[in-house]
């Protein structure tokens, strides 16, 4: 198994033909140190939990999902335009490749949750959801609708505060993850990613009510959260799948 690549806030590679393009807008992430342990087992076969010092992390990630589009397509107005929770855990592959895996990704639009599912075997669930800014202010709320377990839900609302001018790096290692480890169709694979460098914002957790998290199969008790931050977005886009993403066979 290769070492794990740097924890790189910029790209280490630039996507030159998209297969979708999109924008991540007014995130909130929320992340949870675990064992790795305790979730090495919810990864795709070929991946293994990815840590700083000794550590993995649960990530809950609220934002606005804006205009996905194919290829070079412009971007969707409406099926396009939706908001969206996931929760994620973070993975590198035998190629040192690091990565996250989603456990579960609600989303508001019908449509968008199908696709991605049957195209993507993407843990895509449909969700009644609403973001909300009042001020400095944001908060996010879901509730599940399609597939089950159905009314899991979460309300999460932070406070902005300043810019971070130098993200410390397990702010980079929990943000900036140029890839996603995913078991689609044929085996496991690799979907890169490339972006501007996020914009970090610190953020005050002012309410967290969820049981996304539990509902995707981590039910370790979590504490307090080790990172709230917050960031206006980034254009991104996504690159075709690459095999293998697992261990090489000898």
């Amino acid at each position: 198994m290769e070492k794990p690549a740097p924890v790189s806030p910029d790209a280490p590679a630039v996507v030159r033909t998209p297969l979708l393009t999109q924008q991540w807008l007014d995130l909130c992430f929320v992340h949870w140190a675990v064992e790795p342990g305790l979730v090495a087992g919810l990864l795709p076969e070929g991946t293994v939990p990815d840590t700083h010092e000794g550590l993995t992390y649960v990530g809950l990630v609220a934002f606005r999902m804006h205009r996905v589009g194919w290829l070079r397509l412009p971007g969707v107005p409406y099926l396009g335009s939706f908001p969206e929770t996931n929760v994620r855990l973070y993975s590198v592959d035998g190629h040192g490749r690091r990565g996250v895996v989603f456990r579960s990704m609600d989303a508001s639009r019908l449509i968008p949750v199908v696709m991605g599912r049957a195209g993507f075997r993407l843990p895509y669930l449909w969700s009644r959801m609403r973001v909300r800014t009042v001020g400095d202010t944001v908060t996010y709320t879901s509730s599940r609708r399609w597939p089950g377990p159905r009314g899991a839900s979460s309300r999460i609302t932070v406070r902005t505060g300043e810019r971070i001018a130098r993200p410390t790096e397990l702010e980079h290692f929990l943000t900036a993850r140029w890839g996603m480890h995913n078991a689609f169709f044929g085996g496991a694979a690799y979907l890169p990613n490339d972006h501007p460098r996020w914009p970090l914002y610190r953020a005050e957790l002012l309410d967290c009510e969820e049981d996304l998290v539990a509902a995707a199969g981590i039910r370790t008790p979590l504490g307090a959260p080790a990172s709230v931050l917050f960031s206006p977005g980034v254009p991104v886009r996504l690159g075709r799948p690459a095999r293998p993403a697992g261990i090489p066979t000898p």
